[in-house]
């Protein structure tokens, strides 16, 4: 008896010692280096049990981030991954999507990193409708460099570089993705972990430009100031402010103070060429003129 409860002690320590997801993550990383409550290692779990489930090779998946707090997700992430300067996440994903079209092709980043400094990079390639997934870990705010204004910063919030309130209209990132041309456009929180993993599943199989926000928590910077509570606080926040509807127009999505957070998958749809689609049709035409 002895014998045999000792076995079975052994075994449940072996299973406690590994997870189904271990072979996804670099182990020699860890521990990691964000705050405690940060969202960032909600949407890194929610990736990788999504690429689990598609179970397509490992060898066929490529993240790429820009610098920030989501950023440093693909530091841990045991595949193909390139951690870009600021603002570029995009362009080097768009040449290694093009250099090879048998990728999939995953940007996760935040929303300074995104749509600040690399605005102008997310608005053109989903114009392009570059074949890519991009994921914006939106927490409001600059986090890893101070706690800085960002251009998804709610109106009247506080920030170190708006010590008096914000009065810069923020983003709308649905809205904008949609506007720019993406064929995939969606909205989730840090608490809405399975519906998240199904959108990134979608996201990856669309062919063409899919975009994903993901509404974060960042108690250290944004929510301190703000006086928003720890991370259950805000956690309790997403589950009773926010309202899905799905479909529904992404103008409607703005975030504003006193208002419900609107979540969904707003956009998908199959009737945009993607940018290497438009490439081959002029290179047929060309080949045929010659």
């Amino acid at each position: 008896m002895i014998t045999k409860i000792t076995r079975a002690m052994e075994t449940t320590s072996e299973l406690l010692e590994s997870h189904p997801l271990d072979r996804f993550l670099r182990g020699d990383r860890m521990p990691h280096i964000w705050c405690s409550g940060c969202g960032s290692g909600n949407v890194m779990a929610a990736y990788i049990k999504a690429i689990q489930e598609l179970d397509y090779p490992i060898d066929d998946h490529v993240v790429v981030a820009g610098i920030g707090c989501a950023g440093r997700i693909p530091g841990y992430l045991n595949l193909d991954t390139f951690h870009t300067t600021h603002g570029r996440s995009i362009p080097f994903a768009t040449g290694m999507k093009l250099a090879n079209q048998d990728l999939h092709v995953t940007v996760i980043s935040g929303d300074g990193d995104l749509f600040a400094i690399g605005g102008s990079h997310f608005l053109h390639a989903a114009r392009r409708n570059i074949n890519i997934t991009v994921i914006c870990v939106n927490n409001y705010i600059y986090g890893m460099t101070g706690g800085q204004l960002a251009p998804t910063t709610p109106m009247e919030d506080i920030t170190t570089t708006s010590p008096f309130g914000n009065y810069e209209p923020p983003f709308n990132l649905p809205y904008l993705a949609m506007a720019s041309g993406a064929i995939y456009v969606a909205r989730w929180t840090t608490i809405h972990l399975r519906r998240l993993t199904e959108s990134i599943k979608c996201a990856i199989n669309k062919k063409g430009f899919a975009f994903i926000e993901v509404v974060s928590p960042c108690p250290t910077s944004y929510d301190k100031m703000n006086k928003k509570g720890d991370a259950l606080d805000v956690a309790r926040f997403f589950q009773s402010h926010s309202v899905i509807r799905n479909k529904s127009n992404p103008i409607e999505a703005d975030v504003q103070e006193g208002k419900e957070l609107v979540l969904g998958e707003f956009i998908d749809r199959e009737d945009r060429p993607t940018y290497m689609d438009h490439l081959l049709t002029v290179q047929e035409r060309l080949v045929e003129k010659n």
